[in-house]
């Protein structure tokens, strides 16, 4: 399945993204994916003035917040219609794209202040062939600046009103519009990781079918019964963090869509103690950013109270954060139209196909033939590294790290908080199960670890933690974390040298690699996900350009 792609330039409101939200609708067919661009120097609003778009007007509505510098994916339609709002200087916006545009529509009045030229010219580098660019108000003629850039970047003038170009370039394009067509992919690994691309590449026609050594999936780090859900936040609003903001925004998307809420997940927002006195906040967004307060903000004294500390502690409010149980997600996500999982299933070799149009052979240690697919990705955690090695690619810098939560049960006594509260590990209360509220403390975070055994002293540090965290708490779950008492989980996360996920090719455009995204899968994987389907589809990426590209380095 490709997508239709349309670029507005200068959007300050809705409605040209709802009509063409409605020309999709209206398609009995809806063959193809809409990808909607959307560039704004600062806010963007929705437009309900037109009654018959109302009700896509409210869907919209709901995805409004929080929309800071940077670009904003939002997802509607099960996923078949995309709107990335991208906001800033709009030449800075064009160089952060990677797409080739059916469609543009252009406010002249963005061009105010800019190099009309320039503009158009990075303009011309998101067009291909055929592209229609519209202007409003309808002012160029071929004669003033914007008509005489126009024809000089290559679009023919085609209404004498001067209000539609079409891109047809005397010259040939060195652009490559090949996109890759749909066909079999084998995903390698069943956690967050592997089933976030498979929903993922489904969504866009491939017929894909999810490979892993164990049982059940989730069986490895994506097993730890429920995970935190929230930004990232650093003094310079590093990549990490604005990553993290990318990957929560979509991850909180798709739990509401395919989640139970209070069962699978809680949206509940999350409290973050700065312990050494400083709030990590881009100091822009003091006075700036007010959308920042979406995100997050300083605690107030009654969030405070309600974590049983002093009311003048220095801590943060993240709004849109929570809590999500991993392998319910997984198995959303493995529920997905086009996806099949296959367990018992351990890829130990891959042999390049000697059919015509290449592909892929993938075998198990006896030399059995598992499956065949066009396209492969893995996303095995720190096995991923074997299977580069063993596909004769160069192998990523990868890094096992063992971690550990102690759990319990929690009574209605218990004086803990209604939410979850980290900065010096974290606590997650009332996490719904069969036997009552569970609440998870953790977690260790022991490099180079390969063995995902619970161990006592690990409880003795997460109760450590707790009591510097939440004293109050320490001392209602004290008796818990004794030898005698204690339970808890383990496994094995995977890491990279930056902290960043990894998200790229091995090998041309067939074997991909998918993985890296240490304690933060929750946080990352829906969004790569996405990642790797649009460049690998030609598509509008989800985060800058930029971004994207610190998601490729090896070392």
């Amino acid at each position: 399945m490709q997508a239709t792609t349309h670029l507005e330039i200068g959007a300050s409101d809705s409605q040209h993204f709802l009509c063409a939200w409605q020309a999709w609708r209206a398609n009995p067919q809806r063959l193809r994916m809409l990808h909607y661009v959307a560039l704004c120097s600062d806010g963007y609003q929705s437009s309900p003035s037109d009654a018959d778009l109302k009700p896509l007007t409210e869907q919209l509505d709901a995805q409004l917040w929080g929309l800071l510098p940077g670009f904003h994916r939002l997802v509607f339609e099960d996923g078949q219609v995309l709107l990335t709002l991208c906001v800033g200087e709009f030449q800075t916006l064009l160089k952060q794209q990677q797409f080739e545009a059916d469609s543009v529509f252009l406010h002249t009045a963005a061009l105010a202040g800019l190099d009309t030229l320039y503009t158009v010219k990075a303009i011309a580098r998101r067009c291909q062939r055929g592209t229609v660019l519209t202007a409003s108000p309808p002012d160029f003629s071929g004669q003033d600046a914007l008509g005489a850039a126009l024809k000089q970047c290559g679009f023919d003038i085609t209404q004498p009103d001067g209000c539609h170009a079409v891109y047809n370039p005397a010259w040939r394009s060195k652009k490559s519009s090949a996109a890759v067509q749909p066909g079999a992919c084998v995903v390698v690994g069943a956690g967050l990781a592997g089933t976030a691309v498979a929903s993922s590449l489904a969504r866009r026609g491939w017929a894909v079918t999810v490979l892993d050594g164990a049982q059940q999936p989730a069986s490895g780090a994506s097993s730890l019964p429920a995970g935190l859900l929230v930004p990232h936040t650093s003094p310079d609003d590093s990549p990490l963090s604005r990553l993290s903001r990318c990957g929560v925004r979509i991850t909180l998307q798709q739990a509401r869509a395919v989640l139970k809420h209070g069962t699978d997940w809680g949206h509940t927002g999350v409290l973050q103690r700065d312990l050494d006195g400083s709030l990590h906040l881009p100091s822009s967004w003091a006075h700036d950013q007010p959308a920042a307060s979406d995100w997050c903000c300083r605690a107030s004294p009654r969030t405070l109270a309600a974590a049983g500390l002093p009311t003048d502690s220095p801590a943060l409010w993240h709004a849109q954060a929570g809590w999500v149980k991993p392998a319910a997600l997984v198995r959303a996500w493995l529920a997905a139209p086009g996806v099949v999982w296959r367990g018992d299933a351990e890829v130990a070799q891959l042999n390049a196909s000697t059919e015509v149009g290449g592909g892929w052979q993938l075998l198990d240690a006896t030399g059995q033939l598992l499956a065949e697919a066009d396209l492969v990705v893995f996303s095995a955690g720190y096995a991923s590294q074997a299977l580069a090695k063993a596909a004769g690619v160069a192998a990523p810098d990868l890094q096992a790290i063992r971690g550990q939560v102690s759990v319990g049960l929690q009574a209605d006594s218990d004086p803990l908080p209604p939410f979850p509260v980290n900065g010096h590990g974290g606590l997650i209360p009332a996490v719904t199960t069969p036997d009552g509220p569970l609440w998870l403390m953790g977690a260790s975070y022991e490099r180079d670890a390969m063995q995902p055994a619970v161990k006592q002293p690990d409880h003795a540090d997460n109760l450590s933690r707790l009591q510097t965290l939440l004293p109050h708490a320490a001392d209602a779950l004290s008796d818990q974390f004794s030898p005698e008492r204690a339970q808890g989980w383990a496994g094995i996360r995977c890491a990279t040298p930056n902290r960043l996920p990894l998200v790229m090719p091995l090998h041309a455009a067939t074997l991909w690699l998918c993985t890296g995204m240490g304690s933060r899968g929750l946080s990352f994987a829906a969004l790569c996900g996405e990642l790797l389907a649009a460049q690998l589809h030609g598509e509008p990426l989800p985060v800058e350009k930029r971004l994207a590209v610190s998601m490729q380095q090896i070392k």
